[in-house]
């Protein structure tokens, strides 16, 4: 049985890289066409793509598309990887051997709409071998002998998901068994919160606006929102940012509420010098700006991503001196000047936001979380050095894993004795994720003023 229980790494041997059919003969509003190009997001994660990047790269393809259809692409792809534990142990069943992988991942966005709507199971059957006949004419057979079969079997699947652990809780199997090691009380919570929809919650431009005009203004255009404890706006339903009131004149930005607490924590002042060390895409940065006069140097590695900071900046009428440079490599940004504070928000396993980016937990292996350890390890050491006696540095990650949190945080206190915990209002904040915030981890640290 074909049967694996994470994707190949990069394997794109015998694959093709782009799409060469087209869907022409797809209504553009028709269940097939969205099938299709779901199919496509998903064969691309497989092999090994980024699906955040893969749907961005499609939009641009078809900039005609309404929102109604980029929706419905977006829900069946990242609802497909979500739950990629059970379509796999679905199919596994039914071939006895392996289909080209767009005609694959076909199978398991149907599989995903026929789980999430059984009541339209004879049109999603018929729309998925409509879809298939513009992927592979000569499967459409196939297509739908497999999907008839997981119809006539309906009754055991529940019985199965519950059989097998990777398909119960839609993660990789290490990726289970080290959230139970490390959370004895709460790790089903953890692998259940990262199954959900994620929120969508706004960050309001004090600079330009209240929370409470703004909180106005979405009542006022039927948009529901309530406000959290760091002043962040928990939507009741996400919706596509042209619907914001002033999002394009930079009255409010999109941002999750666990990743506000970041710049409030930070608690830079009117005056002082700042680094974000890791900034793309920007938010973390214009929110700091938001709330201080300061000085604000933003890094980024990639100049592609450092332009997204830019084009933040620039909509939110805000500045900040943007470097494309290795935070590692001091020698090549910094000047010699020491920062009052630093925002270290460093590259981490990501396993705090794999509801919103559910390839995540396919595509990453146990393995690398000790090279993300390595990376954060030598960037918190580098920027140490830059930070004024005195000073604040605030270590994040969207990592739930001890090892790039807690224990990272134990070496690092153990190498600098001249680094302790800061006081008084947060130290070190481990925060799962909820339905109002994604996964994030918090330790303020303070440079003592005398060494020792």
């Amino acid at each position: 049985m074909f049967h694996v229980k994470h994707f190949p790494k990069h394997s794109r041997s015998g694959q093709r890289t782009r799409q060469e059919n087209v869907a022409g003969d797809l209504s553009p509003d028709s269940l097939a066409h969205a099938l299709f190009h779901s199919a496509r997001l998903v064969a691309s994660v497989i092999d090994g793509g980024n699906l955040t990047l893969g749907y961005e790269s499609l939009a641009r393809e078809n900039p005609d598309w309404p929102d109604s259809t980029r929706g419905a692409i977006r829900d069946l792809a990242w609802n497909t990887l979500r739950d990629y534990g059970w379509g796999d142990l679905v199919l596994s069943h039914f071939l006895s051997k392996p289909l080209p992988r767009p005609i694959h991942a076909l199978l398991l966005v149907a599989i995903q709409r026929l789980e999430q709507r059984p009541e339209q199971a004879h049109t999603v059957v018929n729309q998925t071998v409509n879809a298939a006949a513009c992927q592979n004419p000569g499967l459409k057979g196939v297509v739908n002998g497999v999907l008839r079969n997981v119809l006539r079997r309906r009754a055991k699947l529940p019985a199965w998901r519950v059989a097998d652990t990777v398909a119960r809780y839609a993660h990789p199997r290490w990726w289970i068994e080290r959230l139970r090691q490390e959370y004895e009380n709460e790790w089903e919570a953890i692998l259940a919160a990262g199954n959900l929809h994620p929120p969508m919650s706004l960050r309001v431009n004090q600079r330009r606006t209240t929370i409470d005009e703004y909180l106005s203004e979405l009542a006022a255009a039927g948009i529901a929102a309530r406000r959290l404890a760091n002043n962040a706006l928990r939507l009741e339903r996400p919706l596509p940012v042209s619907r914001l009131p002033g999002f394009d004149e930079g009255r409010v930005s999109v941002q999750d509420a666990g990743a506000q607490w970041a710049a409030i924590w930070l608690e830079a002042r009117n005056g002082e010098r700042v680094l974000d060390a890791c900034a793309a895409p920007g938010g973390k940065s214009a929110h700091l700006l938001e709330l201080a006069d300061i000085a604000l140097t933003a890094l980024e590695l990639d100049p592609t991503r450092a332009r997204r900071i830019d084009g933040n900046l620039a909509r939110l009428g805000l500045d900040a001196t943007v470097k494309v440079a290795d935070c590692r490599i001091s020698a090549d940004w910094w000047d010699g000047r020491p920062f009052d504070r630093i925002l270290a928000d460093v590259p981490c396993s990501a396993s705090g936001v794999v509801r919103r980016h559910p390839d995540i937990k396919w595509l990453r292996r146990e393995t690398d979380i000790a090279a993300f350890v390595a990376q954060q390890a030598s960037i918190i050491n580098t920027l140490w050095h830059t930070l004024a006696l005195g000073g604040t540095m605030l270590y994040v990650t969207c990592s739930v894993f001890e090892d790039e949190n807690r224990r990272q945080i134990e070496r690092f206190l153990a190498r600098h004795p001249d680094a302790e915990l800061s006081a008084p209002r947060i130290r070190i904040h481990p925060m799962l994720p909820t339905t109002d915030h994604d996964g994030f981890y918090y330790a303020r640290l303070r440079k003592k003023p005398k060494h020792g």
